[in-house]
């Protein structure tokens, strides 16, 4: 049987694979990871369900590739995506304080206000 679902036909499968991807109800969700323009990073744009990774980049392409410019998709089976669990935020503190790199520290504008001050009483 031949789909009629331009999403499939791209697929190029043969018929007896197009039945299966029809009658196939055990889809598995797909996170979708998209690039706007090449040489910058991937950001998560949202999930897809498919019974393959093909249909899955199929699918990602007709749901986020055409709201914008897209220069690549990545397709991520959820269940292959680890975190750490909630109990273990302790391991992102710093142990020693780092305030030296937070720009709030450095004062500059104080320094050009005082600097702009001087010029106009040398006036």
């Amino acid at each position: 049987m031949n789909s009629l679902d331009p999403r499939i036909k791209r697929l190029h499968l043969k018929a007896d694979e197009t039945d299966a991807v029809h009658t196939n109800s055990h889809l598995v969700t797909w996170e979708v990871f998209h690039q706007d323009k090449r040489g910058k990073q991937h950001a998560h744009v949202g999930a897809v369900h498919a019974s393959s990774p093909e249909l899955a980049l199929v699918m990602a392409k007709e749901v986020f590739g055409r709201r914008g410019k897209t220069t690549n998709l990545w397709v991520v089976k959820t269940s292959d995506v680890f975190t750490f669990q909630t109990e273990d935020e302790d391991m992102f503190e710093t142990t020693p304080e780092k305030t030296f790199r937070d720009p709030a520290d450095y004062k500059v504008r104080d320094r050009i206000e005082r600097f702009q001050k001087q010029q106009l009483q040398s006036n």
